[in-house]
């Protein structure tokens, strides 16, 4: 284990992701969401691959132990990346970024509902943190009057937490292929089953974009390709709770990028909302951390010792 490299490579695809965000912002709306997704997908997939074989996992990411379990984290995932992107258009990039961090606190819920997860009062409390975080980010958006942009930046949010709920959907999905496939069998499988959803949005408006915007559109798929490679190293290298807090840089990369490229300065309510869901996050995974050190302790005084 190399924890200060895990959280080295943790942080680097925060980043990468933050500005693959802001990169899908700067289009501004001009190509529709499912090419954006397709773009997304279609070019991270050589970038998984060349990962793959290099690292000579190349013939398990192609094999699938549950197919109809990929489908349905392909279905699932690919949403929540759509409505993402699509609320990117209406809302500046760190109350995306904040509304998004309702994802973790809603796979709580997700797990004990359809997983048979045990939550208790801890966890149950923080889930309910994080959720009057997320209703403080929102309440402006909800409350701005019947005018055309408030209109548009409720309709933003609204998309936005749809999104979350999708994404919190994935992850219950993904923790029920961890049981049967390898990491490599579900990255690569994400990008190509979100590659293929896309396409069916093609009868729906795609257009032809312009040099510009196709660039931007590539280097998202790239950078999501290498965020992913340095996201799934993060976690060769430490423990899962050691590294999963450092998720919530994104906020910091997202202020610094959205005051600097979007002149997008967070509101008070914004900054107070995403302090309580950062707060309930990263206390659910101190909480998982502790239950996994002292459920190793129990295990190791069961052991018989010779």
């Amino acid at each position: 284990m190399r924890p200060l490299r895990g959280i080295a490579m943790k942080l680097v695809s925060v980043l990468v992701f933050i500005v693959m965000s802001a990169v899908i912002k700067a289009t501004d709306g001009r190509v529709p969401v499912g090419e954006v997704v397709f773009f997304r997908s279609l070019f991270a997939i050589p970038v998984i691959l060349g990962w793959l074989a290099w690292r000579g996992e190349l013939a398990q990411g192609l094999k699938a132990q549950d197919p109809l379990g990929h489908v349905w984290r392909g279905f699932a995932g690919t949403t929540a990346m759509g409505l993402g992107f699509a609320g990117l258009t209406f809302l500046p990039l760190p109350e995306v970024t904040a509304l998004g961090y309702a994802a973790p606190l809603l796979t709580v819920v997700f797990a004990a509902m359809f997983l048979g997860e045990e939550v208790r009062a801890f966890r149950i409390g923080c889930v309910v943190l994080g959720m009057v975080g997320v209703m403080i980010v929102l309440a402006p958006r909800l409350t701005l009057g019947a005018d055309a942009a408030g209109s548009a930046a409720a309709f933003g949010a609204l998309l936005v937490l749809c999104g979350a709920v999708f994404s919190a959907l994935a992850q219950v999905f993904v923790r029920k292929l961890v049981m049967s496939e390898t990491t490599s069998s579900i990255v690569f499988r994400f990008s190509l089953t979100s590659t293929v959803l896309a396409l069916t949005t093609l009868p729906f408006g795609w257009v032809w974009p312009t040099p510009g915007d196709a660039a931007m559109l590539v280097g998202a798929g790239l950078m999501g390709g290498v965020g992913q490679i340095f996201l799934t190293s993060s976690y060769r290298d430490a423990d899962a709770s050691l590294v999963a807090p450092f998720e919530y840089a994104s906020m910091l990369f997202s202020l610094a990028i959205g005051y600097l490229v979007f002149a997008e300065v967070p509101s008070r309510a914004m900054l107070i909302g995403a302090t309580l869901i950062v707060t309930a996050g990263v206390l659910i995974i101190w909480r998982e951390r502790r239950l996994g050190l002292e459920r190793t302790r129990q295990r190791g005084a069961m052991t018989p010792q010779g």
